[in-house]
């Protein structure tokens, strides 16, 4: 029977995933390494074989680089921090070792609270120049997330930055960076002329090897003496995983990443994710070409940016994400996605357990966008089982433009082909936005719902649920009629609502 019970206060909620992120943060080295193990610690030394502790390597490309076999095992230390990122190799376990704190592994290549990093360039406006060049950031993160900045995007068009919201207004910096921490990435350097959606127009060349100036606004003087930290999220990823095969990345802190933080592509076999924290991720420009229309609010020329905190864009296979603590992405926290073009993708064996996932735009993303001729891909026994996923869309991510896509579980409006597919018993804890966008081409491909939490404002979206071949599915509020919608539109039987008032 599907209950209705009113909700005086979070305070339970609260305390619920309090000890859920405790868990997680705390959770005890378990991994088995068949093969030989190499150790990284802050003090190690490149030179070092790393086969102990005592003769640990010291830098994330040592890791990249090193010759490792399936099998292997690198182990960083914990209470340490490792700047960069690591190409991943198959078969290999990234892990931790030692005591306290789970080694910490950031994206940017410093800490930038440091007042010699920073040059006053317009004092009427009080906008810094970061001296050094960098990567473009998604954003900067100050003293371990009590502030952001936000971060202004220009579109480029008719070979000029020009104001997103106004298209004909050539966009210059002082007047547009208004507030506090406004944030300014420039770079025009390299141009490209890829076409997009059939149009050819240059635009500038945004990757991992475009070094920008960095402006930020700053009201109470130089940045590096205002704060005590500043980190960056730079356009890299933590791990690049693309295509190879049984990688195990546990108990690690991942943060401070402008692309994603774990990503692979291709067809990715046995990539497993587990008792991680990962944070801060996304952001920066994957491209400035457009239109797109989940993007309806951009036009030519404006920017997609990136980034999820784990990804796989392609076909998968046993593929686990559990007992993480993802906070804060532009995007994702979880994926599976990929836009097929005429190819035959599978994606099957995926788990999602028991992970907190807070202040994304979507706690959970999957898509299956079937087209170029494609009729055999299909998504099959997918699991999303014990998560509590809270507060989507109440994150940094949502100073993106298109602001009305937030939703727990996100899997848009495509054909989505999809058998075996469950969500059962895990709390659902206020959207911006949609709370669940589980449509596809036909009602048998959308999840069977069981005993999940739903927590929700009076009178705010609850989402939509259905096949979409003979128009979309209505979107549901969570009002009177919510109960009855779960219970005969989602068949979630077993269902618990809290509503809360404003």
């Amino acid at each position: 029977m599907n209950k209705t019970i009113m909700f005086k206060d979070l305070q339970e909620l609260e305390c619920l995933a309090a000890q859920r992120k405790e868990e997680i943060r705390s959770s005890a080295d378990a991994v088995n390494v068949g093969g030989n193990t190499y150790y990284v610690s802050a003090e190690g030394c490149d030179e070092y074989d790393g086969r102990s502790p005592e003769r640990a390597w010291k830098t994330l490309a040592k890791v990249s680089s090193a010759k490792l076999c399936e099998g292997d095992g690198v182990l960083f230390r914990r209470g340490d921090v490792f700047r960069g990122g690591v190409i991943a190799q198959a078969g290999v376990t990234y892990a931790a070792y030692g005591e306290g704190e789970k080694p910490r592994l950031y994206g940017g290549d410093r800490d930038l609270a440091d007042h010699t990093l920073w040059a006053e360039h317009d004092p009427k406006n009080h906008i810094w120049r970061l001296t050094m060049p960098i990567l473009d950031v998604g954003t900067l993160v100050f003293d371990e997330g009590g502030t952001w900045s936000r971060k202004l995007i220009p579109s480029y068009i008719g070979g000029r930055f020009v104001c997103r919201d106004a298209e004909e207004r050539p966009f210059e910096m002082s007047r547009e960076m208004t507030d506090d921490l406004d944030l300014y990435w420039h770079f025009d350097t390299l141009m490209t002329t890829r076409p997009s959606k059939g149009a050819d127009f240059p635009v500038p060349q945004v990757d991992e090897n475009s070094y920008g100036t960095l402006y930020l606004r700053c009201d109470r003087g130089n940045p590096g003496e205002v704060f005590r930290q500043i980190e960056a999220l730079p356009r890299r990823c933590m791990f690049k995983i693309g295509d190879r095969a049984n990688i195990h990345i546990d108990n690690l802190c991942i943060k401070y990443v402008g692309h994603h933080a774990i990503s692979a592509g291709g067809h990715v076999i046995g990539l497993r994710v587990t008792h991680c924290e990962i944070g801060w991720i996304g952001g920066t420009i994957q491209h400035y070409f457009g239109t797109d229309p989940n993007y309806p609010q951009g036009g030519r020329g404006t920017v997609t940016r990136f980034g999820n905190g784990v990804e796989i864009y392609g076909g998968c296979e046993n593929y686990e994400v559990s007992d993480c603590y993802i906070y804060q992405c532009y995007d994702a926290g979880i994926t599976h996605q990929i836009t097929t073009g005429g190819r035959t993708v599978t994606m099957c064996g995926i788990r999602y357990l028991n992970n907190l996932v807070e202040r994304c735009v979507y706690s959970i993303e999957y898509f299956l966008d079937m087209n170029g001729g494609d009729t055999n891909s299909c998504m099959q026994d997918i699991v999303m089982r014990g998560n509590l996923l809270r507060l989507a869309g109440y994150g940094w991510g949502q100073q993106r433009h298109n602001i009305d896509t937030p939703a727990h579980i996100k899997g848009w409006s495509y054909v989505n082909r999809a058998r075996d597919y469950h969500i059962h018993d895990n709390i659902f804890d206020r959207s911006a936005y949609r709370m669940l966008h589980l449509v596809a081409e036909v009602n048998e491909s959308c999840p069977e719902m069981r005993k999940n939490i739903y927590v929700q404002h009076r009178g705010g979206m609850l989402g939509q649920y259905g096949g979409n071949a003979d128009g979309e599915p209505p979107i549901l509020f969570f009002d009177e009629n919510a109960a009855d919608s779960i219970r005969r539109i989602f068949k979630d039987e077993d269902a618990v609502l809290y509503f809360l008032e404003e």
